[in-house]
């Protein structure tokens, strides 16, 4: 029977050789598009969970709120972990993490000097805790000892010729010393955090670590082990008891109020801990070790892959439906012959799934070929282990099965639904039954095509306009010059030579790395006992210049007034959440608390609100003081800007030859923020085009198919004197009134969902008809030439053959 199922499905296929290659491209497209998405969603869904007991690892994240404004963050306190240990029923061990931010970690060897990124400190347990592999090293002792670091095999061949545990490392400014005791196997691609080096944390002495160690200083990433017979719930609940135990008398010698009073007036301090694996796409705050995933983008893309994978599956039942009449006489004669439904059932749904299994072998080979594009357009870097995985095969072997069955079932139910006398009579003719169905089907094709180019639309129009929008300052032509404190006592000689270089119109020292803020802290008006959330950074007195700030009242620090070490310049958003009139800020006494201890300071100027952070975000109250050198200088150029680097960096060399010269553009910085964007926009343009050349292929194949059986009617009408444009129009009709009938639920959906991801974004696109008509527009200017070469072709052709062709 099987091979009789066969023979009858090559024979189908042979014979209608260019519905059966549509039929089979736009099944390999659909699919190897789906299998993508898929190895796509697995790598997302699969992060950490490579460590061994990863259902019991747990982080430690802290909720608080100060003056009306939230605060989630997945940094803690220095005495967190290690007092959950010990007070806790229920926690079995901890370990905390401190990466070294900013622009990199000075290492040297000999003659071999670099900048390595992804260096924290670590407890001597990490390497217990987690499941990195050490390839050379004791994971018990092999950060036991101050001044000890753990490599990775590439830094290892990078500084040492031979063997590197024993060597000696001299890293960071202060030039220390650090033995190697172990190398470690790079971090698997799907973990939340990398790293180069892992450095002893018990090399950090007491006395330069004391302001770490405060219940109230948030900088250590804490991970916890649980009893599995403990509930998480049990944990938070002791959590809260820890804090009002600890934090309460710290909160009260740097607010001046206790812990009661403080919950009484609205504020929350509490620590939390949620699952390792909620790390990348559910993370409890933004501020992570590295940027994190979205599970909002892998509904998208997931929803993205299985459309395209409906569409080509339409495609088939589309041109199987299109064709019954031909098909039926076959039915009627076996169903003479005595076969049963469900043996002719059968034999459709064989034939679906030999079209499908080709079409999963080749879009397998595709999928092989594809991957290194979809890594570039995904940001991933999967390898080909990827589509070796038994997950992969076994997503393959179900696809098969689901997209025969599918692809299959409505042909396989309706031509084996005739009634033997009709087909014998000739009463089954082409599209009587199916016609509706086969419409349907455009119409929803054509929906979803819309829908992925409105899409499309929408995220490029909200990325270029946040990347185009107004910040409030001028972030191009600015180059940061990242950690100048390693030129020492020549650090200002440094900035006046680069201030005289031809093309420098501004230097500026600064503290701050944008985008965002590296501090945040409490102010309070003086007299008052309200507290206030801010943003604060320091630069010098050339900051206004060179950002190009806009200046709303007052002014800014200069080198005239000496008493400007004490005071201040805020933003407007400061002055809004202090509820102070915008022309009554000058002069008003603000209380820093960030310090060892409290100290007033005086507002002498007020600049217009500027995006120092992401444009997800509002822009927040921000406070400027003033400092002679930072860490960071920033110079604004005119001009080559190879020209100014070169030139900058001669100056460098002349004064720190042994340090490694580094800098980054402020708009390329800005740039990185929108990533995830850039990716979601990238993706759809490429599954847009997909989509609607699949859409297109099936109407390209049914308008052939139509216009073949109406090759009788069109010679009758052109010997009647019909033209070819109305021939043209009159065929192309029916199919063009599906497409514009699809635009009506494209564009409701459509407003809908784009409405919705906008909501996320505080400085966002107008959803305008203009962009809804502009995609439906493109939907039918595609699909009327897809239409209007067939019905061109058939109403050019010469009347004598169209009335001969039986």
């Amino acid at each position: 029977m099987f091979k009789n199922y066969l023979t009858v499905a090559l024979r189908n296929l042979t014979k209608h050789r260019f519905f059966s290659g549509i039929n089979i491209f736009g099944l390999t497209v659909g699919i190897a598009s789906c299998l993508l998405i898929f190895i796509y969603v697995t790598d997302e869904l699969g992060y950490d969970r490579f460590h061994t007991n990863v259902e019991n690892i747990y982080r430690v994240g802290l909720h608080g709120k100060i003056a009306g404004q939230e605060i989630y963050t997945n940094n803690s306190s220095f005495p967190v972990g290690p007092t959950m240990k010990s007070e806790i029923p229920g926690v079995e061990s901890m370990t905390r993490l401190r990466p070294i931010r900013g622009s990199g970690v000075l290492f040297k060897n000999e003659e071999k000097i670099f900048t390595e990124k992804n260096i924290m400190y670590a407890d001597s347990n990490f390497f217990k805790f987690f499941s990195f592999k050490l390839l050379e090293g004791d994971k018990e002792t092999v950060l036991n000892e101050p001044n000890s670091i753990v490599i990775t095999p590439t830094l290892a061949k990078k500084y040492f010729n031979g063997p590197a545990v024993g060597k000696t490392l001299v890293i960071g400014n202060d030039k220390k010393a650090f033995k190697v005791t172990g190398i470690a196997e790079e971090a698997p691609s799907g973990s939340h955090f990398h790293f180069s080096g892992v450095l002893s944390y018990n090399t950090i002495s007491r006395d330069s670590n004391q302001v770490f160690q405060g219940w109230t200083s948030n900088s250590m990433y804490t991970y916890i082990t649980k009893s599995p017979l403990t509930k998480p719930e049990e944990i938070n609940a002791k959590l809260e008891d820890l804090v009002a135990k600890y934090v309460g008398k710290e909160l009260e010698k740097g607010l001046g109020i206790n812990f009661d009073e403080f919950r009484k007036q609205g504020g929350i301090y509490s620590y939390i801990i949620y699952p390792l694996t909620d790390s990348h796409l559910k993370n409890f705050a933004q501020d992570d070790i590295e940027p994190s995933g979205d599970m909002k983008y892998v509904y998208i893309f997931s929803g993205v892959g299985i459309f395209i994978l409906l569409l080509a599956c339409i495609n088939f039942m589309n041109l199987a439906t299109a064709q019954s009449a031909g098909r039926a006489k076959e039915v009627g004669l076996r169903k003479t012959l005595g076969s049963l439904r469900s043996q002719l059932m059968g034999q459709f749904l064989s034939e679906s799934f030999i079209f499908s299994f080709v079409a999963v072998v080749l879009a397998i080979g595709l999928c092989y070929m594809l991957l290194p594009y979809f890594n570039l357009l995904s940001g991933k870097q999967l390898t080909l282990a990827a589509i070796s995985s038994p997950s992969f095969f076994i997503a393959a072997l179900l696809l098969t099965l689901v997209v025969g069955f599918l692809a299959g079932s409505y042909p396989a139910f309706y031509l084996t639904s005739f009634n033997v006398t009709e087909v014998i009579k000739g009463k089954v003719r082409a599209g009587m039954k199916s016609k509706g169905v086969r419409s349907t089907l455009v119409v929803f094709q054509f929906a979803v095509s819309i829908l992925l180019i409105l899409a499309t639309a929408v995220v490029f129009l909200q990325l270029t306009h946040m990347q185009e929008k107004d910040l409030g300052m001028d972030k191009h032509n600015v180059l940061v010059i990242q950690s100048t404190s390693r030129l020492e006592k020549n650090r200002m000689a440094f900035r006046n030579e680069v201030k005289n270089l031809a093309g420098v119109s501004a230097v500026s020292f600064c503290a701050n790395s944008f985008p965002g803020v590296n501090n945040t802290t409490v102010f309070r008006e003086k007299g008052s006992s309200i507290d206030h959330l801010t943003g604060k950074y320091s630069a010098d007195w050339d900051h206004f210049e060179l950002m190009k700030f806009k200046l709303a009242s007052g002014r800014y620090f200069s080198r005239d007034f000496t008493a400007d070490s004490t005071n201040c310049v805020v933003n407007k958003a400061f002055v809004k959440e202090f509820g102070w009139a915008d022309d009554n800020a000058i002069n008003q006494e603000v209380i820093d608390f960030n310090g060892s201890k409290p100290e007033t300071v005086k507002v002498i100027g007020v600049v217009e609100d500027f995006n120092f952070e992401t444009l997800k975000d509002k822009v927040r109250p921000m406070i400027i003081r003033l400092e002679r050198e930072s860490r960071n200088l920033m110079v604004r150029y005119e001009g080559n800007p190879q020209q100014v680097v070169s030139g900058i960096e001669k100056i460098w060399k002349e004064n720190a030859a042994s340090e490694p010269f580094e800098f980054t553009f402020l708009d390329q910085d800005f740039d990185t923020l929108f990533h995830a964007e850039q990716r979601l926009r990238d993706i759809f343009t490429v599954f847009s085009f997909l989509a609607i050349s699949i859409a297109c292929l099936g109407l390209f194949a049914l308008a052939a198919f139509t216009t073949e059986q109406r090759t009788k009617e069109i010679g009758i009408r052109k010997a009647m004197g019909a033209s070819v444009t109305g021939l043209t129009i009159h065929l192309s009709k029916e199919f063009m009134i599906l497409v514009l009938i699809a635009i009506v639920p494209a564009i409701g959906l459509g407003w809908y969902l784009a409405d919705r991801w906008l909501s996320d974004f505080p400085y966002r696109i107008t959803l305008t008809p203009s962009l809804f008509i502009g995609s439906a527009l493109v939907a039918i200017v595609i699909a009327w030439l897809t239409v209007s070469y067939q019905s061109l072709k058939a109403a050019n052709a010469k009347p004598i053959n169209s009335l001969r062709y039986e």
